[in-house]
C-alpha cells in the first residue's frame, strides 16, 4: 500500500506541474498572435459610421468588455477567476454569443463523430488483427500490409481522397458541414436524413485509420500469446484448442483495451483535421473558425478543453495499471 501511494503521488505531482504549464500556454499563446480581434469586431460594429469619435468611443467600450486594455498579468488572473467559475467570456469572432454556447454545441458534434468511429474502428481491427494471428497463411499476408499503410496514412489525406472519390467524382454524399445549409436544425427525418449522410465520409475516414493500428496491436500481441510457455504447456496437456485461444485472445486484448480508454479519453482532440477537411461543425472546425478570426477566448477555451481530457485521460490509465499490475507497486516500494 505504501508503494502505491508513493506511485499514486508522483503521478498526481506530475499532472498537476504538466496541467500549470498547459493553462499558462494556452492562455499566453493565442495572444501573441499579431493583429487586434477588437478592431475587427469595431470595424463591424461601425460600418457605416464616419465620426473619428464615435467609431474611437466604440473600441474603448470593446477593449473595455474584452479585458485587452489590461497588462498582460491581469489578463491573466482575471482569465483564471473565470475559468474556475466555468465562464470563458464572449467570442470574439461571434460576438454576442459567448464561448460556453459555442462550444456546447460542437462537443457535442464531435463526440457524436468520434465516439462511434472509436468503438467501430476498435472492434474491426481487433477482429482482423486476431484473425490474421490466429489464420496466418494469405490472410494475415493481405490484411498486415493493408493495416500498415492504412495506420501510416496521413488523416488529412485519408479524409482528402474520401472527399475526392466519394464526394467529388462519385457524388455519393456531400463534401462540407453537418447537415443541408438550407436546413433549420430541428427534430425531422428530413433533418435526420441529411445529418446521417453528411455524416458517412468524415465518420469513415476515422474509421479507416483507427482500423489498421489497432489490427497491428492485436496481431502482436495475440501472436506472442500464442507462442507463450502456458500455450504449449496447455496444448501437451490435451486441452481443447478452441479453449485456449480463448484464454490467449483475453490475455491479448488487455493492452488493446488500455488504447480503447486513451483513444476514448482523447476524443475530443482525436479528429480535428477531419472535421476541417469537411467543415464538420465540431472543435476542430471552431478552433479553425478562432484562429481566423483571432478569437482569443475561444482558441484558449477549445484547446483548454483538450489539453485537460488528454492529461485527465492518461492520467486515469497510470493510476489503473498501477491498481492492476502488482509489478508497479513492488517496484515503487523497493
Amino acid at each position: 500500500m505504501k508503494g502505491y501511494r508513493k506511485y499514486f503521488l508522483n503521478k498526481l505531482g506530475w499532472f498537476l506541474i504538466t496541467l500549470v504549464c498547459a493553462f499558462i500556454l494556452n492562455f499566453v499563446l493565442p495572444r501573441l498572435m499579431p493583429g487586434d480581434p477588437v478592431a475587427a469586431i469595431v470595424s463591424r460594429m461601425a460600418q457605416g459610421l464616419s465620426d473619428a469619435t464615435g467609431v474611437q468611443a466604440i473600441y474603448q467600450q470593446y477593449t473595455e468588455l474584452f479585458g485587452t486594455n489590461k497588462p498582460m498579468h491581469e489578463q491573466f488572473f482575471i482569465y483564471v477567476r473565470n475559468v474556475l467559475r466555468g465562464d470563458f467570456g464572449f467570442s470574439f469572432s461571434q460576438y454576442p454569443r459567448t464561448v460556453a454556447d459555442a462550444l456546447r454545441s460542437s462537443i457535442l458534434w464531435t463526440i457524436g463523430l468520434q465516439f462511434p468511429a472509436i468503438i467501430v474502428g476498435w472492434l474491426i481491427g481487433n477482429t482482423l488483427g486476431a484473425l490474421a494471428a490466429y489464420l496466418k497463411g494469405g490472410f494475415d499476408k493481405v490484411i498486415m500490409p493493408i493495416s500498415i499503410f492504412a495506420s501510416n496514412f496521413p488523416a488529412f489525406g485519408m479524409a482528402v481522397i474520401f472527399m475526392v472519390i466519394f464526394g467529388v467524382v462519385l457524388e455519393w454524399f456531400p463534401t462540407s458541414g453537418g447537415y443541408g445549409f438550407d436546413l433549420i436544425p430541428e427534430f425531422s427525418w428530413k433533418f435526420i436524413w441529411s445529418v446521417i449522410v453528411h455524416y458517412q465520409l468524415p465518420f469513415w475516414s476515422i474509421v479507416l485509420i483507427a482500423i489498421g493500428g489497432q489490427a497491428i496491436g492485436m496481431r502482436s500481441m495475440a501472436i506472442y500469446e500464442l507462442n507463450a510457455d502456458y500455450v504449449k504447456y496447455a496444448r501437451f496437456m490435451g486441452i481443447k484448442d478452441r479453449k485456449i485461444i480463448g484464454y490467449v485472445f483475453r490475455n491479448a486484448m488487455l493492452p488493446q483495451i488500455t488504447g480503447l480508454a486513451l483513444s476514448i479519453g482523447t476524443m475530443v482532440g482525436g479528429a480535428l483535421v477531419a472535421e476541417i477537411v469537411f467543415s464538420y461543425p465540431g472543435l476542430g472546425y471552431t478552433i479553425l473558425n478562432g484562429v481566423m478570426g483571432q478569437d482569443y477566448p475561444l482558441i484558449s477555451a477549445t484547446t483548454l478543453i483538450i489539453t485537460v481530457m488528454v492529461l485527465s485521460a492518461n492520467f486515469i490509465i497510470e493510476i489503473l495499471y498501477g491498481v492492476i499490475d502488482p509489478r508497479i507497486k513492488a517496484a515503487q516500494a523497493d
